[in-house]
This record gives structure tokens, C-alpha cells and sequence, in this order.
């Protein structure tokens, strides 16, 4: 049986140790909240008062609950007040001198059965552990902010963590309402040594220029699904935060060039720069504190019309390609007005294209979201053809053929005879040099990047991707063209993954390390990362609806491009596609999927 908590202590009331303290009175457990002065616990106080409140108005919580909440909650200056409880957890800032300041002064106050906790989010639990005489009930109890809504918590055993103490925080987790996942003292556990990896390369992105702070965060929100974008995410955290956190995994996790802190984030933290919680860091915020984002020196004005920015008028559009991406740009025009001409390698392809279009179409108004008039309409405006010569009279051509550098060459070089002086030329790449297409005609800077997400008719997102010979106005063609389709138009250059895919697939590649490592189970990093940050799919869902064989071609790419080691595609990833388990689409990948 797994022992009965009637009375935990919160030592430090800030907003993790708050809200720490509201979860455990939720439940019916006496909370004793402790700080280490008396303004600081009439902070603490007041923050606990104003999380109730906004849960009361909410209607998440009824006043009378409230009322109950708040008494079973006394709060004490000094640890002195600990002397009875059952368990102890620590949320006090993120330097390991100061936690084993505060353990080796719980190990003199706390009853000798308590369990001593920790709720570091990076640092060493067995470090903190041996400041006390009881290292085997140390233990890590990591909770996620806001701890009152979010499921997850990570708990950290050391090698002399009892197996009882784990045990009963398993199931004081269960009891309050929590998913736990159970895992070894290693640095940033499982979701900060993923997340954290994601950030630093997103700031690297902005650091260099190569696309700005809104694009970014757009990109991975409409691109991934994603709660929040990157930037804004390190603003939340506390720059300042996240920097403590990235240096410490590095320094503990074997010195992996992925959390070795760029450059920029320490310089914004000796500037003051700390997100929210100074009123501003990669953006500005209302005042500090404020979750308002208003505009700086760095905000882009609205985007005027593209002819304003020598854009071209853009009535007719081919579209070449007889595969899903094809298919759904085809739709995407047509609907949006656009006069345009399939074209693909024989009538056949043509042919069931256009079936393929039609069921789409069919099913738009079968859920309402299109009358069949509009239906008509789109269909009435596509021109079905195999010969690339109908291409001579087009505003715009979107290439969509196979990912294939050879043949996306000697179709650009086609495409350069036939079609008349001016025309936009694109290719939906998500992973080759735009520039080597641009360079296989006479024109390159007519040449852009227009990567669309699949499925195109749902996906929000267009990378705009230029070359170092894109025109201006070849990218203000583009950008007008994604915002008449209705589409966010994020502009970038012309690097291995853009914007998504360079941070998106590190990320499910680090993830892979980890299994590989023994460090966790699949299950349980899939939790972390939906349960943690709020993902909509953990990566190694998500890995096996994109397909291994994609995932390594991708990774690949960025690292033949950026020969960073951190980059290196895992060898479990590699092995699996050597053996023909690639996801969903072969009924096995990280999962078996025949018999769901």
C-alpha cells in the first residue's frame, strides 16, 4: 500500500512553488507554503489568491471550494514550519548551491520518514540529494507551468532513490489528478533536453537573420500545430530561464553543441531583456508581466500590395504535379478564382487527378464548407492537360513533382524555354536548394520557393523561400499570391529545412537519440511532449505519420548541409528504415500499426 500524504510543505511561493501549493489543496491535502521573508510570502500569497480568483470567474472553481482551498493552506516564514510534514518540495530559483543550502537544512528540520523534494526543472537531483543524510527519499517531482492545468509531472529517481518513495509520489501523482512519467537523474529530464534543443536552434534562426521573430513563431504554430511559437515561448519562460537551463544541460549532458546557449540569449539577459516578466525580450510586452504583445521598432508594417513592391498581376497558374501536394495546390487555386492548368506526365495521370480533385471538391460541400455553385466554379476554372507547352501563357507555374534534385532541374529547364518572359516560377521543395532549380533556367530571379504543408487545402502555412538571386519583386508576387489564397505567408532563405523542417526534425531526431539511449520509453516521451508543452502529437506519432524514410532524407540534408554532429541522423532512425519500418504507411514503425 502506498503510504497516505495528509500534510506536504512548498518551500518558495513564486510562480512554479504557487501554484504547486494550489494543487495539493485542490485535492484535500494541508498544504504548510513557506518563504523566506515576509514580503516574498505576501507575494506568494497573493499570487495563490489571484490563480483562485481568475478560476472562480472562470467558473473552473465555485466559491465555496475556493474558500475551503485557501484554508487548508498556512503559510510560515522560515523552514522551521516543515517540522511535521509528510513531504517537502522545493521550487526556489534554479542554482544548485541554494538547493543544497535549502536540503541540508530540511534534513535537520523534517521528520526523519519525510520525503525531501525537488522541483528543478535541469539540475542534478543526486547533487542535491547528498546535502542531506537521507539521500535514498530524495527525490525529483517536476512540475509543469501552469501546475494547476498541466497533466504531466516527471518524476526523478537517483540511483539511491528508495523504490518505495517512488512508488508512493507515482501514486500521490494519480491522486492528483497527474500523469507521471518515471525517469532517471539525467539533464533536462525528457521535455526541457527536447524542448530546449528546439528553442536554442529557433534563436539561432532569428540570431542570423534568416527570418524574423513573427515568421518564425507563425511557421512552427501553422506548420507544426504547435500552442505557441518559439520566441514567444522563451519570453514566457524568462530568457534569463531558459539560459540557466540550456547552460546546465550542456555542462551535464556531455557537452552537446544543441544546448550550448547562442551567443544572443546571454547577451538579451545582461540587457535585461527577460520576456513577460520584464515587459521585454524577443518582443515587447504592455508592461512587465503583461501577456500583451505591442509594437517596437522591430514590428513589420503591413504588408502593402504587392504592386506597391513591384509585384506582378497574377490571373493564370500552372500547376505541375500529379501527386497529393499537386492535387491540393490545384484545388487551392481553383477555389481561391485562379484560371489553372494541370499538367502531368500522360492522360492517365490526368485523369485520375482530376478524380481526385473532384472527391475533394465533393466533400467540401458534403461538410458545408463549400455550396455547389463554388464547386462548380473551381472545377469549370482547371484545364487538364499532359504537355508542358500549355504552360506558355501562365502568370505563375508551382512545380510539385518528385523530390528529386535531377529532375526538378530538367524540368525548370523546360520550363525556361516554354514560358513567357516574367512568369514566377516555383517549386514546392521542402528540402533541396531552391537555388540549384533557379539556376537551371536563364532567369533566376523569377525563381522562389512556395512550400506548401499537407494537406494544402487545410494548412495555413506557405514557406516563401528566396535565393540569393530571387528578385524583390518575385517575392512580393509570392506573398500576395499566398494572402489571395488565404494562406500565411512566412519569407526565409534559402537553407536545408526552411524554417519548419530545420527545427522540426532535430527536435524528433533528438527524440530518437533518447529512446535509443534506454533513457525513456516511447510512450512515455509521447506523453511528456503533448501532456509538458502542449503538443498536439508526440514524436514518435508524429514520425510515423510523416514516414522514417522522409524524417532521415530530411535530417540528412540539414546535416550534410551544416555538419554539425548534434545533427547526425540517429542510428536507431537509420536501421529502422533499413529494415522497411516506415510508420503508418508499412503498417510499422516506432509502433506496430496492423492491428489498430
Amino acid at each position: 500500500m502506498a503510504r497516505e500524504f495528509t500534510s506536504v510543505g512548498v518551500v518558495g511561493l513564486g510562480t512554479m512553488g504557487a501554484g504547486i501549493v494550489e494543487v495539493f489543496a485542490r485535492n484535500g491535502i494541508d498544504v504548510v507554503a513557506v518563504e523566506i521573508s515576509a514580503p516574498a510570502l505576501e507575494r506568494g500569497q497573493a499570487t495563490l489568491t489571484r490563480s483562485t480568483d481568475r478560476a472562480v470567474a472562470k467558473g473552473k472553481l465555485d466559491p465555496a471550494d475556493r474558500d475551503a482551498l485557501l484554508d487548508r493552506v498556512t503559510f510560515a516564514v522560515g523552514l522551521d514550519a516543515l517540522h511535521a510534514v509528510d513531504l517537502v518540495i522545493e521550487a526556489v530559483p534554479e542554482h544548485l548551491d541554494l538547493k543544497q543550502r535549502i536540503f541540508a537544512e530540511l534534513d535537520r528540520v523534517c521528520k526523519a520518514d519525510a520525503i525531501l523534494a525537488t522541483n528543478t526543472s535541469s539540475l542534478s537531483v543526486t547533487e542535491i540529494s547528498v546535502a542531506t543524510s537521507r539521500p535514498n527519499q530524495v527525490i525529483g517531482i517536476h512540475f509543469f507551468n501552469p501546475a494547476p492545468v498541466m497533466k504531466l509531472v516527471e518524476v526523478i529517481r537517483t540511483v539511491v532513490t528508495s523504490a518505495d518513495v517512488v512508488a508512493d509520489v507515482e501514486a500521490l501523482c494519480a491522486r492528483l489528478g497527474k500523469v507521471d512519467v518515471t525517469i532517471n537523474d539525467r539533464a533536462g529530464f525528457i521535455a526541457n533536453a527536447l524542448l530546449f534543443g528546439y528553442l536554442n536552434h529557433a534563436v539561432a534562426l532569428f540570431e542570423s537573420n534568416y527570418a524574423s521573430r513573427e515568421d518564425i513563431d507563425a511557421a512552427m504554430k501553422l506548420g507544426c500545430g504547435l500552442p505557441m511559437g518559439p520566441l514567444a515561448l522563451m519570453d514566457l519562460i524568462g530568457v534569463d530561464t531558459a539560459y540557466e537551463i540550456l547552460d546546465t544541460m550542456y555542462r551535464r549532458g556531455g557537452r552537446d553543441r544543441r544546448h550550448a546557449p547562442v551567443p544572443l540569449i546571454k547577451q538579451m539577459v545582461t540587457a535585461g531583456l527577460l520576456g513577460r516578466k520584464s515587459g521585454r525580450g524577443f518582443y515587447t510586452y504592455e508592461r512587465p508581466g503583461s501577456p500583451v504583445v505591442v509594437p517596437d521598432e522591430a514590428t513589420p508594417v503591413a504588408q502593402a500590395d504587392a504592386f506597391s513592391e513591384g509585384g506582378r498581376a497574377i490571373a493564370k497558374v500552372g500547376v505541375v504535379g500529379s501527386g497529393t501536394m499537386a492535387t491540393g495546390i490545384i484545388e487551392v487555386f481553383a477555389r481561391a478564382g485562379y484560371e489553372v492548368v494541370s499538367v502531368t506526365r500522360g492522360a492517365e495521370k490526368s485523369a485520375s487527378i482530376c478524380e481526385a480533385v473532384k472527391t475533394s471538391l465533393n466533400k467540401g460541400v458534403v461538410r458545408g464548407k463549400l455550396s455547389e455553385e463554388d464547386r462548380d466554379g473551381a472545377l469549370g476554372r482547371i484545364t487538364w492537360s499532359a504537355t508542358l507547352d500549355h504552360l506558355a501563357d501562365v502568370d505563375l507555374v508551382v512545380e510539385a513533382v518528385v523530390e528529386e534534385l535531377s529532375v526538378k532541374k530538367a524540368l525548370f529547364a523546360s520550363l525556361d524555354e516554354i514560358c513567357k518572359p516574367g512568369v514566377v516560377l516555383a517549386t514546392t521543395t521542402s528540402s533541396l536548394p531552391v537555388i540549384e532549380m533557379a539556376m537551371a533556367t536563364q532567369r533566376p530571379a523569377d525563381v522562389v520557393g512556395l512550400h506548401f504543408f499537407n494537406p494544402a487545402p487545410v494548412m495555413q502555412l506557405v514557406e516563401v523561400v528566396r535565393t540569393i538571386r530571387t528578385a524583390p519583386e518575385t517575392v512580393a508576387t509570392a506573398r500576395a499570391v499566398c494572402a489571395a489564397l488565404g494562406k500565411t505567408s512566412v519569407v526565409c532563405g534559402d537553407r536545408s529545412g526552411f524554417v519548419v523542417n530545420a527545427l522540426l526534425f532535430p527536435y524528433l531526431n533528438d527524440a530518437v537519440k533518447m529512446l535509443e539511449a534506454s533513457y525513456s520509453t516511447t510512450d512515455d516521451i509521447d506523453h511528456a511532449m503533448k501532456l509538458g508543452c502542449g503538443y498536439p502529437m508526440g514524436p514518435f506519432e508524429l514520425l510515423d505519420v510523416v514516414g522514417l524514410d522522409v524524417a532521415l532524407a530530411i535530417q540528412r540534408e540539414l546535416y550534410l548541409e551544416l555538419r554539425e554532429p548534434g545533427f547526425a541522423p540517429a542510428p536507431l532512425l537509420e536501421h529502422l528504415v533499413t529494415a522497411g519500418y516506415l510508420g503508418r504507411k508499412t503498417g510499422r514503425g516506432f509502433r506496430d500499426h496492423t492491428h489498430r
